[in-house]
């Protein structure tokens, strides 16, 4: 009975290493996972494989993978429906497998530290672990190659180091673990029959080949020995003393175009306030219970009190603000965040459901830190999320966030950051216009602290400028420079809230002030969210008190002030004061001379010579005239087609445009966007061919301009050039130039030939354009 325990007990040895050395690769990668739920499953993973191998150790050896592969799906499965439900992520079992099989690798690679076990991230760990432990027993077991059968569990373990990487701290003990249970079931007897090889042999050569094991052992291990003292230092100098993160050669998720940059969906989402883009549910648990929310300006958000927040832009080039994030896939709690050291931090939590909002931004109120319901990736340093499949309609998720606020008391003396932790928000693209500099020198000049000079810009913007919700979007220097500075008769001085956001966030860090640009909603926390509700706003960094938000925008019923009450920049060199000249009196009035008596006799020249030639020297004079203003029409037109670089004659075409919708009695105004302007010229071209045949209908498209039979030379393509032109200084080519020659021949030509012979006849000489001829398009 001894003897057979003991051999049950040396046969179970070499299983239970091979269970243990597969089991320490979960132990060293649950390091970077939330929970021990991944490295049980690990250890489930391993222990079932080597069971199903010593169970099936009488079957053929072609018949043992099936099985064990059987096993390996239905622990997966098993594995993949607890993690969702722990996740508690939507969707059945088949749907959350298909989508872990697709994307188990990606996501573990790009996943947050600490990664949270969900069907993605622990798929790939979990049939890794099987499939090591199948393998290792089968060669082992079944061979009697126990050294090889160590490899795929060596294997394993290695790559669990590789993907922890620097994220935790080394493996010691772990690895100390890991040789020793090698070393035990190495040292265990064992055979691929399953008895003593040597039972069967005489004594004497019994011992004589235990004697022979032993020296070779003995000497194999002092080989080893030797090799690891010579060779050991040699190979940890070769090794850096930080691994790698292979995370660092695996693209995380990333945002669309739409959603680098969604201040430019403000004018968008203006346009048509009604549409509805969310439902959320607020509560504050620990709120108090009456007070209005501190902000930045106490009287900002009476009516709404809740900011929820959907992208943070940091990255400004002169035309555009980006987001500029590096997202990372998250599980359902977030890694939290340093809190800034003289704030308070309150607890919103929020159900949201989503409407009509498209993109992959998720809207939260600041700072989230856990979401349910939806498969969210993080941006740590911004604090947004996003959804990697992309919103749906019907898609429910809800966040729990922590609001910080800062100490309002304190915010008058703090002080902003400075150096390379806050370069990107402090950057300024080079071309800023003249005019905006000095706007910003202006401000900071007479205000010295931090926080005054963003008050200073905040109350500057929100006295002199207006809210208009169909104000064209476009948030770079020349847009900025035209809604700061521009005539408030031609559409200047006026904007939506990106001009308003955009203009601080610049005049702020042109004073000094570390700054970036919030897209979101305010609402009041309950209800709808509609596109109406679409805000952007600034904030500044300050010195312990953390981000700190402004509102611009105007006080409702206040009426704007004009730009130059407050601004009216001072010439270098004003020029000296001159006193008018005295005029000297007359000493006496002139005597009137006396007429001079015509000689008696002598009537003069007769009435019919003097009407012919006063009737003549009137047509010479008025052809004279016809002929020089046609001399300087074609001088105009041919200087604004054929001289200057490529972009100087793009935006000569564009004149003269905009000069024959002048002489068409439909002038365009220099608030429209040249998208507009090329719309209202093809209706212009409509109307002209329909009054001219008398045709009481035409055919128009729902964007206002008529059918392709109508609509004339491509003044849509002139557009595009124009805004090339207007946002890429230098890029247009000859070619395009020519191309937009071409365009305004053909469409200045078509337009004249449907007006009247009558009007066509004044077309050329009409001196309309030459009063124009100094302005430039918007």
């Amino acid at each position: 009975m001894v003897t057979l325990a003991v051999r049950v007990l040396r046969a179970a040895v070499l299983p239970l290493a091979l269970t243990g050395l597969t089991a320490l690769a979960g132990v060293v990668l649950g390091r970077v996972y939330a929970g021990n739920l991944l490295t049980w499953l690990v250890i489930g993973a391993a222990a079932g494989s080597v069971l199903v191998s010593v169970a099936a150790r009488r079957l053929p050896s072609w018949l043992v993978a099936p099985v064990s592969v059987a096993a390996m799906a239905g622990w997966t499965l098993w594995s993949l429906r607890l993690a969702a439900t722990r996740a508690e992520l939507p969707g059945g079992l088949l749907e959350v497998s298909a989508d872990a099989a697709r994307n188990g690798i990606p996501r573990l690679l790009t996943a947050m530290i600490p990664v949270e076990p969900t069907p993605d991230t622990v798929l790939v760990p979990v049939v890794a672990a099987w499939l090591a432990g199948l393998t290792g027993a089968e060669v082992a077991l079944r061979t009697g190659r126990v050294l090889l059968g160590y490899l795929p569990a060596a294997g394993l373990y290695a790559a669990a180091l590789y993907v922890v990487g620097p994220n935790a701290e080394p493996a010691v003990g772990s690895t100390v673990v890991f040789v020793a249970v090698a070393a035990l079931g190495l040292a265990t007897p064992t055979a691929a029959g399953g008895g003593d090889s040597s039972a069967e042999l005489t004594p004497r050569v019994r011992a004589a080949v235990r004697l022979r094991l032993a020296t070779s052992a003995a000497l194999g291990v002092a080989l080893v020995v030797g090799l690891v003292a010579l060779l050991g230092p040699v190979v940890a100098e070769q090794v850096d003393g930080r691994p790698v993160d292979p995370r660092r050669y695996v693209e995380p998720p990333q945002v669309q175009t739409l959603d680098e940059n969604p201040l430019i969906r403000i004018s968008g989402w203006a346009l048509h306030p009604e549409q509805k883009l969310l439902d959320v549910s607020t509560e504050r648990p620990d709120a108090p219970p009456a007070g209005p929310p501190p902000e930045a300006d106490p009287a900002a958000d009476t009516a709404r009190s809740v900011r929820i927040r959907l992208a943070v832009l940091s990255d400004y080039d002169g035309v555009t603000w980006r987001v500029g994030a590096t997202y990372r896939n998250a599980g359902r709690i977030l890694p939290a965040a340093a809190v800034a050291r003289d704030s308070t931090v309150r607890t919103v939590r929020q159900q949201i459901s989503v409407a009509e909002l498209s993109g992959r931004l998720l809207p939260a109120v600041a700072t989230p830190r856990e979401v349910s319901g939806a498969r969210v990736a993080y941006d740590p340093a911004s604090g947004t999320l996003i959804r990697p499949e992309g919103l749906t309609p019907g898609l429910r998720y809800a966040v729990t966030s922590a609001e910080e606020r800062p100490d309002q008391n304190l915010l008058a003396s703090a002080n902003v950051p400075a150096g390379e932790e806050v370069a990107r928000v402090l950057r300024v693209a080079d071309g800023v216009p003249d005019p905006m500099r000095r706007l910003a020198t202006q401000l900071a000049e007479e205000n010295g602290a931090p926080f005054a000079r963003a008050s200073a810009i905040e109350q500057f913007l929100a006295e002199h400028y207006r809210v208009v919700a169909d104000a064209p979007s476009g948030h770079a220097y020349p847009n900025l420079g035209f809604f700061l500075f521009g005539p408030r008769n031609g559409g200047g001085q006026e904007g939506t809230s990106e001009q308003f956001a955009a203009a601080f966030a610049v005049l702020g860090r042109l004073s000094g002030l570390p700054t970036r640009v919030v897209v979101g909603f305010r609402t009041s926390g309950q209800g709808p969210v509609l596109a109406g509700d679409a805000y952007a706003w600034p904030e500044v960094l300050f010195d312990g008190l953390g981000w700190v938000s402004f509102d611009p925008l105007p006080r409702p019923d206040n009426e704007p002030r004009p730009v130059e009450e407050d601004f009216r920049p001072t010439p270098e060199d004003p020029p000296p004061s001159e006193a008018p000249a005295p005029t000297a009196e007359p000493s006496a009035s002139p005597e009137p001379a006396t007429a001079v008596d015509a000689p008696p006799g002598d009537d003069g020249v007769s009435t019919p010579v003097l009407v012919a030639g006063g009737s003549g020297g009137l047509l010479l004079v008025v052809g004279a005239l016809l002929l020089t203003l046609l001399a300087m029409r074609r001088s105009l037109t041919r200087g604004r087609l054929v001289r200057g670089d490529p972009g100087q004659r793009i935006a000569g075409t564009w004149r003269e445009v905009t000069d024959a919708l002048r002489l068409a009695g439909r002038p365009v105004g220099d608030d429209l966007a040249a998208t507009e302007v090329a719309g209202h010229a093809h209706q212009t071209l409509a109307d002209a061919r329909l009054a001219r045949s008398g045709n009481d209908t035409v055919a128009v498209t729902p964007s206002g301009t008529a059918q392709a039979e109508a609509s004339g030379p491509a003044v849509d393509e002139l557009a595009d050039l124009l805004n090339q032109v207007g946002f890429a200084p230098g890029a247009a080519t000859p070619d395009q130039a020519a191309r937009a020659a071409d365009v305004a021949t053909a469409y200045v030509t078509t337009l004249r030939s449907a007006r009247p012979w009558w009007r066509r006849l004044l077309w050329s000489v009409h001196p309309t354009p030459l009063r124009h001829a100094r302005r430039s398009p918007r």
